[in-house]
């Protein structure tokens, strides 16, 4: 006899989205104490908010630090706690 141990133990998932982006320049720092930044144009997104600025500092697989190249393609994810979304209604 087997027991079904699925869900026992794990905890809730995320609600995601990934939407494509392009890095489309990248902020050199006014102040040297700034960080560059990396403006990303999300796809998908409404006109007047698709574009976002982050940080570029990244790190590889191997943990190392790394920046992103202007016209890099990149996904951007969104996740929610369960707790933190609602179902949405259909018309």
């Amino acid at each position: 006899m087997s027991e079904d141990t699925q869900g026992v133990g794990s905890e809730p998932e995320k609600a995601t989205v990934t939407l494509p982006g392009t890095v489309e320049k990248i902020i050199r720092p006014v102040a040297p104490e700034d960080p560059e930044k990396a403006q990303i144009v999300v796809e998908g997104a409404d006109h007047l908010y698709r574009e976002i600025r982050v940080e570029n500092e990244l790190k590889d697989g191997e943990g190392q630090p790394v920046k992103l190249k202007e016209g890099a393609k990149v996904d951007v994810t969104i996740e929610a706690e369960p707790s933190e979304i609602a179902p949405r209604k259909r018309s």
